[in-house]
């Protein structure tokens, strides 16, 4: 891999770890929804100098319904949930759990989809689950925070979940649409479909001018930017290297949370991340033993 390469990679990681920060920041001003709606609108906004280029809306015209649906499941749905997550959770803890999607992926695979899981992957698989229970049981589970950290914590794994969704639909129905295109489609759909509830659920206080510092971060950074700097990676170094952005989001998550908001790195948070990462190492094929290893997943797209 290049150095360029690598930095992007790093850079990548950095925005995406981020997200959690910038949701943590304005969360609570703007409120879930509506963050999570202005993000999208936001997103979709700086994208439109993407769309110069008739391959891409004949795609869009032709395949919108899919682009709608992977919008929904990629983008609209978990942008709620984890901006709902932020108003409890720290944006380190948030991070790590962002982390499971592939475990999702692979599981859904197995159980409806009659995927195969060699040794290897199955092995990281039950690792990285039991990573999951020790994060919530030995850090803000429903018995140490109350019972709204306990659904923000919900609220993490239903966003992988429809992350799961996503990846599946994507791979089924979508793979002879360029991924730029899924990738800016879905903001623009996510963004018509949040747009009437942002202006309903609208905070009756104004946000303060760090809260949309956040939002604007969040927007045009973490989301629109970071989907332009990923797609262009991929085709620079292969989605199996890409993959690795995979593990650098819970570190940056961490560390951003730790720098800008003082938060603080428990024990549970610690080693509920090292093995779920470790997990996700041998899930992916990133990490491998044996002689027979099947490939890599399919990248699983970030909001």
């Amino acid at each position: 891999m290049k150095k360029s390469d690598a930095a992007a990679l790093l850079l990548l990681g950095a925005l995406w770890g981020a997200s959690f920060l910038f949701m943590r920041m304005g969360a609570n001003q703007f409120g879930g929804m509506a963050l999570a709606g202005m993000r999208a609108i936001g997103a979709a906004i700086c994208s439109i100098p993407l769309l110069n280029s008739r391959e891409r809306l004949a795609e869009l015209r032709t395949h919108w319904r899919s682009v709608l649906i992977v919008g929904i499941a990629n983008s609209a749905l978990p942008f709620i949930l984890f901006s709902y997550a932020a108003q409890s959770l720290p944006a380190g803890l948030s991070a790590i759990f962002d982390a499971i999607a592939p475990l999702l992926v692979a599981a859904s695979g197995w159980l409806w989809l009659g995927e195969q899981l060699d040794l290897p992957r199955a092995s990281g698989l039950l690792i990285g689950l039991a990573g999951v229970v020790w994060l919530i049981g030995g850090s803000l589970g429903f018995g140490h925070g109350g019972s709204s950290v306990g659904w923000a914590m919900a609220a993490c794994v239903g966003a992988n979940l429809c992350y799961t969704f996503g990846a599946h639909y994507s791979h089924r129905r979508l793979q002879v649409v360029t991924p730029m295109t899924v990738a800016i489609g879905s903001q623009f759909a996510s963004a018509l479909l949040l747009l009437p509830f942002t202006v309903w659920l609208w905070p009756a206080k104004a946000p303060t001018a760090q809260a949309w510092f956040a939002m604007f971060g969040l927007a045009a950074a973490c989301t629109s930017l970071a989907y332009v700097l990923f797609y262009r990676l991929m085709a620079r170094i292969g989605s199996t290297r890409s993959m690795a952005v995979l593990y650098l989001i819970p570190v940056f998550g961490v560390l951003w949370g730790a720098l800008f908001l003082g938060e603080t790195v428990t024990v549970a948070m610690a080693g509920g991340c090292v093995v779920i990462l470790l997990g996700v190492a041998l899930t992916t094929g990133m990490l491998r033993f044996g002689a027979n290893v099947a490939a890599p997943l399919d990248q699983v797209e970030k909001a």
